[in-house]
């Protein structure tokens, strides 16, 4: 995919599915176009992104197998949540300059009839935090830990991808409802980061050669809850250490998302039930706005009250220019970011 300019006033760049990746995606299952700008009718706003959120959801979108939403059309624009500012409004609830959380996808400008936007005070908070610890990352760690792990005092929650933008709020929410909780993340530097930022009380390296073995002493009365988003090795690891009445919270996979084929080894379905069965466990997955989308105002207050009082710690990991965001999005689904994704589209002026 070819580097093009900078966002402009007079071209509208859009990042089109080129082809359908097979296994791990690559630049060339991307394109780079260059559009006209469109004008908004009467009852419509024209939005131009400041920020595109990168989440590894998007990598389902480029397949066509039936899932939860439909798949990106190839030539069609990727699909992704953006802040972004009215730079024309034909819509009387809107004005030029106002700051908006939308869903325009990974493109300069985009049309909305102003169904679903979300005004933003960018004095409360940077704007970007709607994509993160105040929008649909931090609205799954919120409901999927309190609504379905269902944390108490004293237990052992265990939180996959640790620093991730989800698991980064699971891990802090966990400390602040009272739970042991052992992170799991890729790497020293990570690790690191999850005690002495996220404060948690036990961070296991994944790569390491003795990963499962250091989960077990790091659980010494098991797990009671484990927020999964990564399976695969991790889920191996965790399930022996499950305790009877355990609650798994579901998000995502990311272990798989770009597996092509089963993996290799017995068929383990037998057990995974069995188990499920004998100790009582449940396990939930969970569309956040789907599920949830009517609770959303209360997550709203309660985050932005901990986020005020000092009691959460957010770290994104900004990445300047629309071309770049396909090489940060194949480096999301291999682990390479350090906190929540986020591509600079624009300038934060009114332009």
């Amino acid at each position: 995919m070819t580097q093009t300019h900078a966002q402009t006033q007079d071209t509208n760049r859009q990042v089109t599915l080129a082809a359908r990746p097979k296994g791990a995606p690559q630049l060339s299952d991307f394109t780079l176009q260059a559009r006209a700008i469109p004008t908004p009718a009467t009852g419509e706003v024209l939005l131009r992104t400041v920020f595109l959120s990168l989440d590894p959801y998007m990598r389902g979108r480029m397949s066509d197998a039936k899932s939860y939403a439909d798949p990106v059309a190839i030539g069609q624009t990727m699909v992704g949540g953006t802040v972004s500012r009215v730079h024309a409004s034909k819509h009387p609830d809107f004005k030029v300059g106002d700051w908006v959380l939308s869903y325009q996808g990974w493109q300069d400008y985009g049309l909305s009839n102003g169904e679903g936007l979300i005004k933003l005070d960018p004095q409360q908070v940077p704007p970007s935090y709607a994509l993160g610890v105040l929008g649909m990352p931090g609205f799954t760690a919120y409901m999927g830990l309190l609504d379905i792990g269902q944390p108490k005092t004293g237990e052992t929650l265990v939180v996959a991808a640790a620093t991730g933008a989800v698991g980064a709020m699971v891990a802090q929410i966990g400390k602040l409802k009272g739970c042991r909780v052992v992170a799991i993340a890729g790497g020293a530097e990570k690790c690191a980061y999850a005690l002495d930022k996220l404060g948690v009380d036990a961070c296991i390296n994944h790569k390491a050669a003795d990963f499962a073995e250091q989960l077990a002493k790091a659980c010494p009365a098991g797990i009671d809850v484990y927020f999964e988003s990564v399976g695969g090795k991790v889920f191996d690891a965790v399930f022996p250490l499950l305790n009877t009445g355990a609650r798994i919270p579901v998000c995502g996979l990311i272990s798989q998302y770009n597996a092509t084929a089963l993996p290799d080894g017995p068929d383990r379905l037998g057990q995974l039930m069995g188990t499920i069965l004998t100790k009582r466990m449940t396990v939930k997955g969970f569309i956040i706005f789907d599920d949830y989308g009517h609770r959303y105002p209360e997550f709203a207050e309660q985050m932005a009250s901990w986020l005020q009082q000092g009691q959460l710690h957010y770290r994104e990991q900004i990445v300047d220019g629309l071309a770049n965001a396909p090489q940060a999005f194949i480096g999301l689904l291999q682990g390479e970011n350090f906190g929540k994704l986020v591509v600079r589209v624009g300038t934060d002026e009114i332009s």
